[in-house]
């Protein structure tokens, strides 16, 4: 029995009896209104909420009043109680981070790494699943001559070409659309796809690559084959021109016609697309690198004055056009004498590099006048009324859909995007469909 002592609280506060104490816990204990509460433990976050749903399941409902349902929640509702939030949205598509488990994402079973390629003549570009594109370098590879072993690809590659020693090459593996060194070519790929997705366990991805519409069987197998030995576990190929129309927004399911022209490094392709199918088309091997060789070849004629590779390229884009400028102008250009072997720097004009590149042009141009005249008179009309798509890297020539939007009398519209067209189309097909086939085209 404790004695009657004064005893002080824990807070310091005022000495009082033990017997007060006492009587006042008593009648607590008694009154039949009130209860004692006993002290509630700190919880969790969790172990709060679990609570705070137990007691509103217990709650017998009441239903809300017009005041209730206009005034929002209180803070304390909304971060503490996930029961009173919205549901969350889903993403437009899964992305492969979401979509693998845990040993999908370790090992790769989901198919979160297959991916499609743009293999072209100028520039390689890789589209991965749920990444988008996240390549896109230069078609060249540095090799030691004397132990055939590469020493750069790529953007490294291609600030060697015209400036290596002897025993060093800058080779370009693909010429005109097609593999010219299917050794080159295979490593060059095997490269580009450690890159984009590293691995050394299980499965090897799937790979989708875009070729010209007019190569021959021959030559699409060697692309599924080097493609299967840089690391690939199935290799499926599509056509260009079909992967263009699908990147630049075409209806190429639908029963009308869609034309495109897509001027790569090595071809252009010229199509006409109607229910998922080509109905005509023709491979033209005439391309970036053809303009560049015609600006080569003109400042050679006319000047008597040789370029480099990289410097005909830098004309043709700072100085070409399709059709006269409003405002033309003139520019230094260098390289070396042919006449005295000293380096010689010339005065040119828009205007000549302009008529350098009359021929490549006209190519095209007549290209495109041939597949419009084949198209069905249906067809005709529905591209005389929607237009032609210009797409690849050559399109961005000035003044070049104006020129055949001229010559043609159909009208001529640039792609958003026309470097990225066709990877994104054959992209697109890929996120659209799990499985890969033969032939196929991606749903719109």
């Amino acid at each position: 029995m404790i004695a009657a002592a004064d005893i002080s609280d824990r807070n310091g506060g005022s000495r009082r009896p033990v017997s007060v104490l006492a009587a006042t816990a008593n009648e607590v204990a008694s009154s039949p209104a009130k209860k004692r509460v006993q002290p509630i433990p700190r919880k969790s976050e969790s172990h709060r909420h679990s609570s705070q749903r137990a007691r509103t399941a217990q709650q017998p409902w009441q239903p809300r009043t017009a005041q209730q349902l206009t005034q929002p929640p209180p803070p304390s509702v909304v971060a503490d109680s996930p029961v009173e939030q919205g549901p969350q949205v889903p993403p437009l598509y899964e992305t492969s981070t979401e979509r693998k488990s845990f040993f999908g994402g370790l090992f790769g079973f989901a198919g979160g790494r297959d991916m499609a390629i743009d293999l072209g003549t100028a520039n390689t570009l890789i589209y991965l699943r749920g990444s988008g594109v996240v390549l896109n370098e230069p078609s060249v590879v540095a090799i030691n001559l004397n132990s055939r072993q590469p020493m750069a690809i790529g953007v490294e590659a291609k600030r060697m070409i015209g400036r290596t020693p002897g025993h060093i090459a800058a080779i370009r593996p693909l010429k005109d659309g097609v593999i010219a060194d299917f050794d080159v070519c295979e490593e060059m790929l095997r490269y580009f796809i450690q890159k984009v997705a590293p691995t050394r366990w299980g499965p090897k991805p799937r790979i989708i690559i875009c070729v010209p519409s007019g190569i021959t069987g021959v030559e699409q197998r060697a692309v599924r084959d080097a493609a299967e030995f840089a690391g690939a576990r199935e290799a499926v190929v599509i056509e260009e021109p079909m992967a263009a129309a699908v990147g630049a927004g075409l209806p190429v399911a639908d029963p009308v016609g869609s034309m495109v022209v897509d001027i790569g490094g090595g071809t252009t392709e010229v199509a006409i697309i109607s229910l998922g199918g080509i109905v005509v088309s023709k491979s033209l091997r005439v391309g970036g690198d053809l303009l560049d060789k015609a600006v080569f070849n003109y400042v050679r004629r006319e000047y008597n004055l040789a370029l480099g590779e990289r410097t005909a390229e830098t004309i043709k884009i700072k100085m070409g056009s399709a059709v006269p400028l409003v405002r033309e102008f003139e520019a230094e250009i260098r390289g070396r004498d042919l006449i005295t072997g000293l380096p010689k720097t010339v005065v040119t004009t828009t205007r000549e590099i302009r008529e350098g590149l009359e021929e490549p042009v006209s190519a095209i141009i007549e290209a495109v006048k041939l597949v419009l005249d084949a198209a069905p008179a249906e067809l005709a009309a529905d591209i005389m009324e929607k237009g032609v798509v210009l797409t690849g890297g050559g399109a961005l020539l000035n003044g070049l859909a104006d020129r055949l939007q001229r010559e043609t009398g159909t009208p001529i519209r640039l792609a958003r995007n026309p470097l990225h067209t066709v990877v994104l189309g054959s992209g697109l097909y890929l996120e659209q469909h799990r499985g890969t086939s033969r032939s196929a085209v991606p749903a719109r």
